[in-house]
Parts: structure tokens; C-alpha cells; sequence
């Protein structure tokens, strides 16, 4: 080292420590001192006095005891004592268990939560190092916690007013007692969770007095409440519950605990609860209580109820309106807004369930097809009546949407032929009667047929269609021929529809004494045509016949447009101011039951332009029609053919017949196809194959009947040895 100045450095000295000459010892009674300054600390916290020493003091006490090896020594010592209290305390308790023993017990437990806290932070070094290092101790606050708890299950009767009491508070609270204290309630439950008694001592008889409740409530509230309050009453309760389950019960009570409230409240009363309320929530389209209802039947495994409820309800209404004949022109209709109704509650309440659309296809079906041939005849009538001139409807797209709507409802209808029938004989009319409000709107309606049942359905359809077309160019090329109009007279004009005999409805001929003007331009026309396609033959259907006549009034002339037969008739008056029936009868050569509903409609409608003596009602043999001079109208043109449009029953009949004649030589045709395939079938493996063939419901009668026709006719024969067995005669 060098000196300051410059002066002389000097040896280095060493530095040597030496051992104590005599060890360090401890006092003779610091373990004794130390712990009593401990013991009297722990006292003054359980007895809630002011402890004398600091706490830095006390855990620096029990820090030394740890360092010296005496660990286990505090930690006895401090179990010892902390049951001492906790006897005292509880033993207290369990003299006195009347109406505040559940509050006092609670707020011991706060006391000794609050108290055990204390202790631990004096000892948190011994918790810290000597008890974490022995996995067999529990922590201070644990042991703690353990010595209240074998404290309590040392005393039954304890035990049993603790869980007894909860239980009581929970169901004071469910019957609305606002002096339940919810603050004590949660704080016991919570200490019963923390001691691990909670599922030994309460659960099951909290489980069980929920289900008592609610079985009980459930049963008065379903004779007292409404459908709808009763719902609204499940829901809050199951609101509750799950609160409750979220504020203090332990998480796993959650699932029985809601199933006993489900079951109670809503699975043993789901089968009255759709009976008394289902039916209206749909007559009255509430979708919100529909959408309530669905979801708490959903909750419970019910959903399959409310799609069968939902079944039964169409084929309920449904049934109603294919049955009831007094309102049978607003049966497509009435079908048409039930689906639409049926179709939203599915889609905004019932989550859109497939299996929902599944059963109610099959639930329409079933009601529609009750009476096998009506719904199809009305389904036809219907969109006649939409696609009819003058109908009151909107535009297209409108027009769209109702054809669309009316499809759903065919796609329904399990005798397809019937519909074909009665629509190809509708669409006659309006296409000849010039009566269709948009050629586009018709080729539309087939064309969805088509795609819907392919081109087969439709065939005879479109070619009504090509008819037509084809006949606007035959007459493009009658009306600029030289030779025809050499021919004609001037003043009037003539159009022909010619028509495929396959393609259009049959029509009985009816026959009448054409005057000779229009007998003269049938002529001219047959030549042409015939001259134009050798071969063929024309056949006129004067009951189509469409006329455009003018009526010379006295005040006024004026265009009608009538049937052929009302022609016929007015062309009498050119000649006469009055005739009898009889005259008439026997001047157009109409027959009778058709001349009556022409001098009808004539005479009785709301265009009559024909005076009837005597004013009846009906037209008989003795009446006499005279001419309406005085006759006045508003408008030029009037029309007085509607009777051509209207359905008569004879045609009603005629057109079924024909169907059910049809649908025979289809039989027959389907039997004879399979058999020369197969050679031999048995009975039940014909019929069956027969079944999956036809596109129309038929009895099992009917097809033994078509079978034994066959077999007279010798396409068929029986099996010699087994009569079940038919075999194909080649």
C-alpha cells in the first residue's frame, strides 16, 4: 500500500477470524415464552380483544420457533387450539338451535373466516415452508375450515337444522317471502360448498324439496293460469332457478336441478298444455307464444308432441275445408292461406325443422286427398278463374305469386288425371272464348306443370298451343286468298279454330239449323282447308261457336257478343217481332234442355235483349219471346255469352266418367306391361309393382277387378297349380 507523500510502503497484514470460545445458546424457556406470547395473540383474535403485540413481533415469534425446528411443535399447538375455539363456538351453537340459529351460525362463520385470515398472516411463514413441505398438513385456513366442519357433522342435529333451515329459506323465497335474507342464505350454502358438506348434507333434500314444489305448483298453476300465462309462468321460474344455480349453488346442481323443474312444470303437463293451447296460438297466428311454447317443449324432448299437434291441426283444417261442400269455392283458397299461415309458424317458431315440412307434406296430402276427385276439379276452377279476362287480380308478378302458391297445393293432389281433365277443358274455353287474360300467364302455368310432372303431363297441353298458332296462320292464308274472297259476302267476317282431336277435350256434337249465311262461310272454309290437307276430316262444334252481331234497337244499335245457338236465335227476329218456344224449337233444331239455357240467358240474364210472357223464372214450352226494342245499355259492346263458360253438370259428369275410363285402360295397359316383362307374378307382387307404375289412388277391389277382366279377355290366365299365380298369354 502507498503512503501519502511518498513515504515507505509497509508489510500487508492479515486478517483472521477465530472461532467462539463458547457456542451460542438459547435461553432456556424460549420455547415456552415464545409460544405463550403466541398463544395469549391467538387467544386475544378468537376472543376479538386487542392483541398486545405487533404483528411484525408475532410472525417474527413464530418465524424463530420455525428456524430452531420447532415447526411442528406451532403447527400442533396451533391446531390444538384453533378446535378449542371452534368447539366452544359451535358447542355454543348447538344448545340454542331456534329461529336465529341460522344467522348466528353465519355470522360465526364470518367471524371464523375473517379470524383464521389473521392467523394465517401471523404463521405465514410456517405456512409457507413447514406445512407446504408436508404434503399430509393442510394449510392454516384449510385446517381451519376442516375443524369447523367435523365440528358440525359431530352434531346431527346440527346438521340436520342447518340443511332443514336452507331448504326452508330457498322455498320461503320461491313463494315470494321478501323477508327472506338472500345475504345469510347465499353465505351458509357458499360455506357448505367450502367445507365440502354442501352435496353430503344438502343437495339431495334440496332436490328434493324443489321437486315437491314444483309438482305441487306445477299441478294448481296449470287448473288457475291460462296456456299463455302458464308459459310465460314456466319461464320466469326456470329464469330463477338458473340464477340461483349462478349466484350460490354449485355449478353441478345446475342440470338436475332443471330437470326437476322442467319435468315438473312442463313434461307432465305437455300433452294438456298443446290440447288446451296449441290450436288457438294458430287459428290466432301468435307467433311469439308459438315460438315460447316450441322452446320450452324443445327443452324437454317435446318437439316431436308439437310437430304431431301441428299435423293434427292441418289435417283438421284441411279436412274441413276439402269436406265441406257448402263453401267449396273457397276451398283452394282457404288451403292456399293455410299453407302460407303453416309455413311462417314453421320458419319464425319452429327453427324451420325439416322434419316439420317432412310431416306436414304428408299431413296435406292425407286431407286434400279425403274426397278423392273434388279438390282437383276445384284446384283447376281455381286457376281458371285467376287466369280468366277480367278477373280482379294485380299484375303478372302477383298472377305469378298466386300460381306459384296454387302449385304447392297440386303438388298435394294424388289424382293428377283428374286436375289434367278438368284444367284441359278449362283452358279450351278461354283459349276459343278468347277469355285468357295473358297468352304468356298460360304458357307459364304449363310450363311449371311440366317441370313439376314432366313433359308427359303436359303434352296434350302444349298442343292445344300449336293449334292455335297453326290456325292463326290457316287463316292468315283463307283471308288472302283470291279465290275464297271471290266467295264471301261482304259485311261479315269468319275465324276458325282448327283443332287436333287428341289434344283438346272430347265435345258431344250438338246439332242445330245454321242460318244460310254462316252454313254458306262453313262451306267456303271446308273447301279451302281440304284443298290445303287432302285426308283429313272437319267436324264443326257449333256448342264453341263465338258470334259478333249487331241489334238494331230503337234508340240505339248495339254489338253482342253471344254463343252460336243465341245467334241462331236472335237471326229469327230479322223475320218476326215475336215467336212462341215452339216456333223457335222447331226453327233452330236446338235441343230442348240447350234451347232453355239459350232463350235463358237471352230473356232472364242481366242483358235482355228477348221479352218473356209470362215473367217466370223458368222457360217452359207455353212461354213466347218477343224482341226488346226499348232495350237500353250504357255500353256499345255487351257481352251475353257467359253461359258457354259456365260448367253444366252433364259436363261435370261427362268429364269424371272420362277420367275413370282413362285411368281403366291405364290399369289394363300397366298390368299387361308388367306381366309381358315378368311372365308369371304372384297376386301381391303384381299388385305392388301395378301400384308404384299408376299416378292415381286406386282401390285394391278395383285392380281384382281390372285383373279378372284380363283374364276374360285371355291376356292373363291363372297358375294351375296355385291360383295366386298369374301367368302372360302371349
Amino acid at each position: 500500500m502507498a503512503a501519502r507523500g511518498g513515504g515507505q510502503v509497509g508489510p500487508a497484514k492479515k486478517l483472521k477470524i477465530k472461532p467462539l470460545k463458547l457456542k451460542p445458546k438459547l435461553p432456556a424457556n424460549f420455547v415456552e415464552t415464545t409460544w405463550a406470547k403466541l398463544q395469549r395473540s391467538i387467544q386475544a383474535v378468537f376472543s376479538e380483544e386487542k392483541v398486545a403485540y405487533s404483528f411484525e413481533e408475532l410472525y417474527r415469534a413464530a418465524e424463530d420457533l420455525c428456524l430452531h425446528k420447532k415447526a411442528g411443535f406451532v403447527y400442533q399447538n396451533l391446531v390444538n387450539e384453533c378446535e378449542a375455539q371452534v368447539t366452544r363456538v359451535l358447542g355454543k351453537l348447538s344448545q340454542n338451535q331456534g329461529s336465529t340459529f341460522l344467522s348466528e351460525l353465519e355470522k360465526e362463520w364470518q367471524t371464523h373466516c375473517n379470524q383464521l385470515l389473521t392467523i394465517r398472516s401471523i404463521f405465514l411463514y410456517l405456512d409457507r415452508t413447514f406445512v407446504l413441505q408436508n404434503a399430509q398438513l393442510k394449510s392454516i385456513f384449510d385446517m381451519g375450515l376442516q375443524l369447523f366442519c367435523q365440528q358440525i357433522e359431530k352434531s346431527p342435529g346440527m346438521e340436520r337444522t342447518l340443511s332443514s333451515g336452507l331448504v326452508e329459506m330457498i322455498a320461503l323465497e320461491r313463494r315470494g317471502d321478501q323477508s327472506v335474507d338472500r345475504k345469510i342464505l347465499k353465505s351458509l350454502v357458499k360455506m357448505l360448498l367450502l367445507l365440502g358438506l354442501y352435496s353430503k348434507h344438502f343437495e339431495g333434500e334440496f332436490l328434493e324439496e324443489t321437486k315437491s314444489f314444483y309438482a305441487k305448483e306445477g299441478a294448481d298453476k296449470m287448473r288457475e293460469l291460462s296456456v299463455l300465462d302458464y308459459l310465460v309462468h314456466c319461464e320466469r321460474r326456470l329464469e330463477q332457478e338458473e340464477e340461483k344455480c349462478k349466484e350460490f349453488l354449485d355449478a353441478l346442481t345446475n342440470s338436475p336441478l332443471m330437470k326437476i323443474v322442467e319435468d315438473c312444470l312442463l313434461k307432465r303437463h305437455l300433452d294438456e298444455i298443446l290440447d288446451k293451447g296449441f290450436n288457438k296460438f294458430v287459428d290466432q297466428l301468435k307467433l311469439v307464444d308459438l315460438r315460447r311454447l316450441y322452446k320450452l317443449c324443445f327443452r324437454v324432448g317435446g318437439s316431436d308432441l308439437v310437430r304431431t299437434a301441428l299435423c293434427n291441426y292441418v289435417k283438421e283444417k284441411a279436412g274441413e275445408y276439402v269436406t265441406d261442400d257448402k263453401n267449396g269455392s273457397r276451398m283452394v283458397q282457404n288451403l292456399i292461406d293455410l299453407k302460407a299461415a303453416i309455413d311462417k309458424v314453421v320458419l319464425e317458431c319452429f327453427d324451420d325443422e325439416e322434419s316439420f315440412h317432412s310431416s306436414l307434406k304428408e299431413a296435406f296430402e292425407y286431407s286434400i286427398n279425403l274426397r278423392q276427385n273434388r279438390p282437383a276439379e276445384l284446384v283447376a276452377k281455381y286457376i281458371d278463374a285467376k287466369l280468366r279476362s277480367g278477373n280482379k287480380g294485380g299484375g303478372e308478378e302477383e298472377l305469378e305469386n298466386v300460381l306459384d302458391s296454387v302449385l304447392v297445393i297440386f303438388r298435394y293432389i294424388s289424382g293428377k288425371d283428374v286436375f289434367e281433365a278438368f284444367y284441359k277443358k278449362d283452358l279450351a274455353k278461354r283459349l276459343l272464348l278468347g277469355k285468357s287474360s295473358s297468352i304468356d300467364a298460360e304458357k307459364s302455368t304449363i310450363g311449371k306443370f311440366k317441370t313439376e310432372c314432366g313433359s308427359q303431363f303436359t303434352n296434350k297441353l302444349e298442343g292445344m298451343f300449336k293449334d292455335v298458332d297453326t290456325s292463326r296462320d290457316i287463316m292468315a292464308g283463307f283471308k288472302n286468298s283470291a279465290s275464297v274472297q271471290s266467295k264471301l259476302k261482304h259485311g261479315m267476317e269468319l275465324y276458325v279454330n282448327v283443332l287436333t282431336t287428341g289434344y283438346w277435350p272430347t265435345y258431344p256434337p250438338v246439332e242445330a239449323n245454321l242460318p244460310a249465311e254462316l252454313r254458306d262461310y262453313q262451306e267456303v272454309f271446308n273447301k279451302y282447308y281440304l284443298s290445303k290437307h287432302s285426308g283429313r276430316r272437319l267436324m264443326w262444334q257449333n256448342s264453341l261457336g263465338l258470334c259478333v252481331v249487331k241489334c238494331k234497337f230503337k234508340k240505339a244499335t248495339k254489338e253482342l257478343v253471344v254463343s252460336l245457338f243465341q245467334t241462331v236465335v236472335l237471326m229469327l227476329y230479322n223475320d218476326a217481332d215475336k215467336l212462341t218456344y215452339e216456333d223457335i224449337e222447331k226453327a233452330t233444331g236446338i235441343e230442348p234442355k240447350e234451347l232453355k239455357r239459350t232463350l235463358q240467358s237471352l230473356s232472364l240474364g242481366k242483358v235482355r235483349v228477348l221479352v218473356k210472357e209470362p215473367k217466370t223464372k223458368e222457360v217452359n214450352p207455353t212461354d213466347t219471346f218477343a224482341f226488346h226494342y226499348k232495350f237500353t245499355a250504357p255500353l256499345y259492346r255487351l257481352r251475353i255469352n257467359n253461359i258457354q263458360l259456365k260448367e253444366t253438370k252433364e259436363e261435370n259428369q261427362n268429364t269424371t266418367e272420362r277420367v275413370f275410363q282413362d285411368r281403366q285402360y291405364q290399369v289394363d295397359a300397366a298390368i299387361v306391361r308388367i306381366m309381358k316383362s315378368r311372365k308369371t307374378l304372384s297376386h301381391t307382387l303384381l299388385i305392388s309393382e301395378i301400384y308404384s307404375q299408376l299416378r292415381f289412388p286406386i282401390k285394391p277391389s278395383d285392380l281384382k277387378k281390372r285383373i279378372e277382366s284380363l283374364i276374360d279377355r285371355e291376356y292373363l290366365e291363372r297358375d294351375a297349380s296355385n291360383a295366386q299365380i298369374y301367368n302372360y298369354l302371349a
